[in-house]
């Protein structure tokens, strides 16, 4: 399967049916959804895949991105893309820093964030006090050779989800990403889901837009502040269903 980014750039693509990359059609649309946010900001990409979705925030002006891939050879292929993507901008001042981890996404979420929404750190000092590949001695995961040795920085402004859709697990990151602290303020969670079963979104959480492109909607998500409430359920579940 060729797999292209916006620009033209060919990447690697996972061979056979390990992968379901996003179409082409759906990340123009995300990426426009989310224009007004990508420059210098911080790209979480849960059940990464290829890559492709975090490879088009790099080219769009992240200055950080982390993809999450529990497939070993799948995760390499992501860490292939990403690297090529990271290179041809390292006239960028800062460059962008890329970090690939292979592991089941759910127990990597169950780990606590390091630090805040704070400086990149990219210090050996810091890889060495927080373990191989900046992270807490023991934790889960498998950082793949190459990759930038230590983010500082785990409080994500945009985190996209879009996990295999059989698993159904969208509402499980949801929680775990609430629970875990994993994005800022003002950030924004992305689900890519099957147009045919978008869940509703999880409690602490209020929708922002839902747009549906054939077979997969796009829903964006906010955290609700403790003090204030979301949308009506009537206006949330109308707002679902005119994207069905």
């Amino acid at each position: 399967m060729s797999l292209r980014l916006s620009g033209g750039r060919r990447l690697q693509s996972p061979p056979g049916e390990l992968a379901r990359p996003t179409a082409a059609r759906v990340r123009q649309a995300v990426f426009n959804l989310l224009a007004p946010e990508l420059a210098g900001c911080r790209w979480l990409d849960l059940c990464c895949g290829s890559g492709v979705m975090a490879c088009e925030a790099l080219q769009r002006g992240a200055c950080q991105v982390v993809a999450v891939e529990q497939d070993r050879r799948i995760a390499a292929i992501a860490r292939a893309n990403l690297a090529m993507v990271a290179g041809g901008l390292r006239q960028q001042h800062p460059a962008p820093a890329i970090e690939v981890v292979q592991a089941e996404v759910l127990s990597w979420l169950q780990r606590p964030p390091r630090g805040g929404a704070g400086p990149i750190a990219r210090t050996p000092e810091a890889g060495a006090e927080a373990g191989a590949g900046g992270r807490p001695a023991g934790a889960k995961g498998r950082h793949l050779q190459g990759e930038t040795p230590a983010l500082g920085s785990r409080c994500f402004d945009l985190i996209y989800a879009d996990p295999p859709w059989p698993a159904d697990l969208h509402s499980a990151i949801a929680a775990a990403v609430a629970r875990g602290h994993w994005l800022s303020a003002a950030g924004t969670l992305v689900w890519e889901c099957p147009s045919g079963r978008v869940p509703a979104p999880p409690s602490g959480w209020r929708l922002r837009d839902s747009r549906r492109y054939g077979g997969s909607t796009v829903v964006l998500l906010e955290q609700v502040p403790p003090d204030a409430g979301g949308p009506p359920a009537a206006e949330t579940t109308a707002l679902l269903a005119s994207n069905r």
